[in-house]
This record gives structure tokens, C-alpha cells and sequence, in this order.
């Protein structure tokens, strides 16, 4: 077999394992900061505090603003709070909102960042930001974006609901299906995004039985770990840039539109790469599209994006703006073929391959 590839290590350092969250200080002084800003959602406000009260006279404040999509005005009002405080680096305590907006200030500022991950998203190993401004979302790669640290304690998992558990694992799950058919894929990526899918299909279902499993919590996590590192190693294609438009564009909740979207771009795909895709027909049982499709079913997942709001009226744009720009994708797009996926995402359908 001829081998032609480029292969990249990321440069983060992961710290993984239950309870190492109490290592965050230690991370933030082996970075030679002094002066740590936590961030987090308004949800998540009493667990930054606690967090900042542990860190002591290290932490200097806590910004609990983070909002999906990572809204511009919402990073220059923590941007106000960084100077302010005179932040040497950021703690971002949370989902892929805290991790956004960590990122968007380690992009203006080139502040370092500790991450510590309480969903399954994986965009904590990245070096990529999603900004939203006026109804777009822009995407950016930039190394300066990829956190220093990141520190995996699935013990801060526990109390991830259900549902929330079981959208952000298949939002992970999509960085690895893409993987496997990157343009600039290479064994590693392919490896980890094989053994991601893997950990998801092991424990997503189990999870949603047993929600207090600690070891089910800490394989999800692993899941994530890997699922995100694949997506900041290789390009993404169809699949990202229809949830970012839908994202951007119509506010869908990032990791539910994820969940829907996934199996429909997945049989999309599958029908001019079988061989790429193989491993995900393997490990869900049988058939890529309708192998997830039946899986994101079993556990709960939502099916239909009318569920989230959106319009059949909605569908004629979405596919006009997830079109307009041309960009890779291993099965060629057209606005009609975007305009049917969609409508099958929107009614639910099961794909058929």
C-alpha cells in the first residue's frame, strides 16, 4: 500500500484522569502566570466562583458571560474585564461557549489558557475559533488559538445532564466521521478518530441507563479528548459548514444542530467515499447514515431540526448561504442536493444508506 501523508502533533498538554482539576493551580504557575481570569456560562457561575476561591489568590476575577456561538460583543465585554484586572492568562471552566470564549481572547491577546472540560464538545484541543457578528459566523485557525493546557477530570462530568451529555458527544463524534475523509487526513488522525467513535458508541448508550457511572463518564471524556484532537488536526467539510451557517445564521443550539445534521451528512458523503466511511458503518451497525441516524434515536438524541425552531421557509436560505462560498468536500456540492439533505434533516427522515 502506498502511504502519502502529513502528520502534526498538537503542541497542548492534556492532564487527564478523575480529580485532576485540582492541579489547575499548579498548570496556571508552570505557564509562569500570576493572574488567572475564569470564565464560564451564567449557568455555570457557582462552579467558577468555587473554582476561583480554590485558586486562591491567583484568581483575580470571574467573567460568566459565555453564550454559544461566541458572540463579538460578548468577547470584548471579557475583553473589558481582562485589562481591567490585568489578567496574565484565562481559565475557561466549561463547554464549547467557555472554551470559545477563552479562545477569542487568547486570539486578541495571546494570553495563555487553562481549559477545563465539563461536556463532550472537544473543542478545547483546536487551534480553530467560530465568532459570530450581524448573523455570520466566521471561522479562524490561527496556533495561537490551540489552549496551553487542558485538564480532563471526568469528575466534573457527573452532573452533565443526560441530554446534554448525549448532543455534545454526537457533536464530538462528527469532528472524527469528517476525519476519516479529510482531504489532509493521516493515519494518527484516522486511528483516533476510529478509537473516538468507538469510545462514544460504548458509552453514549450506557450513560443515558447509568448517568452517576464514573467510568462511563471518564470514557465519554476520552471519546471527546480524541474526537476533538482529529478536528484540530485535519480540515472539516460539509458537515461543519452547514452547522455554522445554521448556527450563525438561524441561532440553533450548536450541539443539537450537530446531533441532527450528522447522520445526513454522513450518507451524503458516504456515497462517494463507502471505503473511507466503512469504519463508521462497522461500529454503528451496519450503514453510515442510518447506522448514526438509529443510534442518535436509541439515545435520545433530537432527529428533526423543526424541533429547534427552525422553518421550512428557513431551508431555501440555509442551503443558499451553505452553498455560496465553494470549499472541499469529498462528494460535490450543489444548492439542490444541500436543499434535499436539509429537508430530510428538517422532517427526520432516517437516511436510507
Amino acid at each position: 500500500m502506498k502511504r502519502d501523508f502529513v502528520y502534526s502533533g498538537s503542541p497542548a498538554r492534556i492532564d487527564f484522569g478523575e480529580g485532576k482539576s485540582v492541579s489547575t493551580g499548579e498548570w496556571v504557575g508552570k505557564l509562569g502566570c500570576k493572574r488567572a481570569l475564569v470564565l464560564s456560562t451564567p449557568h455555570q457561575k457557582a462552579d467558577a466562583e468555587a473554582l476561583a476561591e480554590r485558586l486562591g489568590s491567583i484568581a483575580v476575577g470571574v467573567f460568566a458571560g459565555a453564550v454559544m456561538h461566541t458572540p463579538v460583543d460578548v468577547t470584548e465585554a471579557a475583553m473589558e474585564i481582562v485589562r481591567h484586572t490585568g489578567a496574565d492568562c484565562v481559565v475557561s471552566l466549561g463547554g464549547g461557549s467557555t472554551t470559545g470564549l477563552g479562545k477569542a481572547i487568547a486570539y486578541r491577546t495571546d494570553l495563555p489558557q487553562v481549559v477545563i472540560p465539563t461536556t463532550y464538545a472537544g473543542s478545547e484541543v483546536t487551534p480553530i475559533l467560530g465568532q459570530t457578528e450581524g448573523g455570520r459566523k466566521t471561522t479562524v485557525r490561527h496556533a495561537g488559538i490551540l489552549p496551553e493546557v487542558v485538564i480532563y477530570d471526568a469528575t466534573l462530568t457527573m452532573g452533565l445532564p443526560v441530554a446534554m451529555s448525549v448532543t455534545s458527544g454526537l457533536n464530538a463524534m462528527a469532528h472524527a466521521v469528517e476525519a476519516l475523509y479529510a482531504q489532509d487526513r493521516n493515519p494518527i488522525s484516522t486511528l483516533m478518530a476510529i478509537e473516538g467513535l468507538r469510545a462514544f458508541q460504548a458509552s453514549l448508550p450506557q450513560i443515558v441507563r447509568t448517568p452517576q457511572d464514573l467510568a462511563l463518564r471518564g470514557e465519554a471524556l476520552y471519546g471527546a479528548w480524541l474526537c476533538g484532537t482529529v478536528l484540530g488536526t485535519v480540515g472539516m467539510a460539509l458537515h461543519h459548514k452547514i452547522c455554522h451557517t445554521l448556527g450563525g445564521t438561524f441561532d440553533t443550539p450548536h450541539a443539537e444542530t450537530h446531533a441532527i445534521m450528522l447522520p445526513h451528512t454522513a450518507a451524503y458523503n458516504a456515497v462517494a467515499v463507502p471505503d473511507l466511511l466503512a469504519p463508521v458503518a462497522e461500529i454503528f451497525g451496519g450503514s453510515v447514515g442510518g447506522g448514526l441516524w438509529d443510534f442518535a434515536k436509541e439515545t435520545g438524541a433530537p432527529l428533526a431540526l423543526k424541533d429547534l425552531g427552525l422553518s421550512e421557509a428557513d431551508l431555501d436560505r440555509a442551503a443558499e448561504l451553505a452553498t455560496e462560498n465553494p470549499y472541499w468536500n469529498p462528494r460535490p456540492i450543489d444548492r439542490q442536493s444541500i436543499r434535499a439533505l436539509l429537508q430530510d434533516a428538517w422532517e427526520g427522515k432516517r437516511p436510507s444508506n
